[in-house]
């Protein structure tokens, strides 16, 4: 049984306002997604009574859980990448840049779990055609690339050591989320070695 409480009929929209109630049940699963942690428990009956529609306007809008989800986690992306790119504005120097977009994406994961697992390990996620997900990837390599430009980090191949920064901080995040109870170092920490040693800046 869906645990999900039953909310008051929600009213026509207006003319013209179809794309706001599409957005209004993106937002709706988001906030599903992030509680469940896993997209194969996402019912759509759920997120129309979060969003206080009827369960059949749900599906005027996405044809199954499949490309709600998929919707989900493009909005997430692109909102992620909007947080790097305010984070980044904040310094003209190339190493506290990529820092501040490092430590960003791990602090975002540590928390929102839910949403971290699905992005990450959704069956959606397996699904081919989603070319937004390689947005984050080509940023980072970007990052480290300003870094080799500026002499602040040995000239390699940037998109191979933005990968293994990547890697390191996904599983960090993930063993985290997973081993609550080891004695972990404060993620900063981590995340300047991991700068340190993988890219090879030097740290102020």
């Amino acid at each position: 049984m869906d645990p999900t409480p039953t909310a008051a009929p929600r009213g026509r929209n207006p003319r013209g306002k179809g794309e706001r109630l599409r957005e209004d049940i993106v937002e709706s699963a988001l906030a599903l997604l992030d509680e469940l942690g896993d997209d194969q428990a996402l019912s759509l009956r759920a997120v129309a009574r979060r969003t206080n529609i009827a369960a059949t306007s749900v599906y005027i809008h996405f044809a199954d859980r499949n490309a709600l989800v998929l919707a989900a986690m493009e909005r997430c992306h692109h909102e992620l990448v909007r947080a790097v790119d305010e984070t980044e504005r904040d310094s003209e120097d190339p190493v506290d840049r990529l820092r501040a977009r490092t430590l960003l994406l791990g602090a975002w994961a540590q928390e929102h779990p839910g949403l971290y697992r699905v992005l990450h390990e959704s069956t959606v996620n397996q699904s081919p055609g989603m070319p937004f997900r390689q947005e984050l990837a080509d940023r980072s390599t970007l990052a480290v690339q300003r870094c080799m430009d500026a002499g602040l980090a040995p000239v390699d191949d940037p998109a191979l050591i933005a990968l293994d920064l990547r890697a390191a901080v996904h599983g960090a995040v993930s063993m985290r989320l997973s081993q609550p109870d080891l004695p972990w170092p404060s993620l900063e920490d981590q995340v300047d070695r991991f700068l340190t040693r993988l890219v090879g800046v030097r740290l102020r």
